[in-house]
């Protein structure tokens, strides 16, 4: 009899599950990004929402909610129902905040039901154009040369701009400063006016930039070089061999998304994704498409949760 009723309350989870993720979205859906307008957060926020809206047949709106590295917007979809009409755009900066934080308003791996992964792109070095630097030797001696006195901007502490920053810095075996901004935009504007000497900024808002000449591009952080800046040479090949460091970006909903749920949006994700005017549009700011399953997403950023704590820890930085 017991096994009977725990069977008969599995079914009826299921098909409770199963109609859930019928009829979604039924209304307008609202994407949260935890960052400033032109982050590569929102960039690519926009663009995936853009489609998922001539998908799903319904708006889809998205709100910048911005602070905290994140932890603001993100807390914000912690708190909605988990119904999928609520959900988070972020970068790896979710993953990386357990190591940045003593505490944080959430459980990063537990609070949230890790829906798919969107974009991968590289960040790029860049300088001011008056700081004096044309490739990464000269930056990396300078540096050496008068170590704790370089200004190095993020944006903002946990970011994954920040992240790049302090693996950057274990690898090359630099002291630079580390001056948090609100968001990208900030960051670059303040680095092509020298206020700070550089920025590991999403290769799209960068590019263009160095393009016009107001910003000098040292190297992209990726394995292999951006189509987007085809002349400038990856950190790995101007001086910090085996360097590889990429800005994903992904989606996410509250804890208890129904799976049947999470797993239709992640179809409907990677359906968008696919689709060839998506693509196009990531082509133009240097980022490619990813494909991972919800449970295949979900071990991921457990991964990404262990190696944010190495790279902090080994950068010996006292959590926040």
């Amino acid at each position: 009899m017991a096994l009977a009723r725990f069977l008969l309350a599995a079914c009826l989870a299921a098909a409770a599950s199963h109609l859930a993720a019928q009829g979604f979205p039924s209304k307008p859906v609202r994407i949260i990004v935890p960052f400033t307008p032109g982050s590569a957060s929102d960039v690519v926020g926009r663009a995936v929402a853009q489609t998922l809206s001539e998908v799903w047949g319904q708006p889809v709106v998205v709100e910048n909610r911005a602070g905290a590295g994140g932890s603001i917007g993100a807390l914000q979809v912690v708190k909605s129902a988990p119904d999928g009409y609520t959900l988070l755009v972020n970068t790896r900066a979710l993953a990386a905040g357990p190591a940045i934080y003593a505490s944080l308003p959430f459980d990063t791996l537990k609070d949230f039901t890790h829906i798919a992964p969107l974009a991968g792109q590289p960040n790029v070095l860049i300088v001011g154009p008056d700081q004096g630097f044309r490739t990464l030797k000269d930056f990396i001696a300078a540096a050496k040369a008068k170590p704790g006195t370089l200004n190095f901007s993020s944006a903002g502490i946990g970011s994954g701009t920040h992240l790049n920053l302090e693996q950057f810095k274990l690898m090359a075996g630099i002291d630079v400063v580390h001056v948090p901004y609100k968001g990208t935009p900030e960051a670059v504007g303040d680095t092509i006016a020298g206020r700070v000497c550089c920025y590991f900024a999403p290769v799209a808002s960068a590019a263009p930039h160095v393009q016009s000449g107001r910003a000098i591009a040292l190297g992209v952080s990726s394995a292999k070089r951006s189509g987007l800046l085809p002349n400038v040479p990856s950190i790995a090949e101007a001086g910090v061999p085996g360097f590889d460091y990429t800005l994903w970006t992904g989606l996410w909903g509250p804890a208890g998304m129904p799976q049947a749920l999470a797993e239709q949006i992640n179809r409907d994700a990677q359906k968008a994704l696919a689709t060839p005017d998506l693509k196009e549009r990531l082509a133009k700011i240097g980022a490619d498409g990813m494909s991972m399953s919800v449970a295949e997403f979900t071990k991921y950023m457990a991964d990404q949760v262990e190696e944010s704590h190495r790279i902090i820890k080994a950068a010996g930085i006292k959590q926040q």
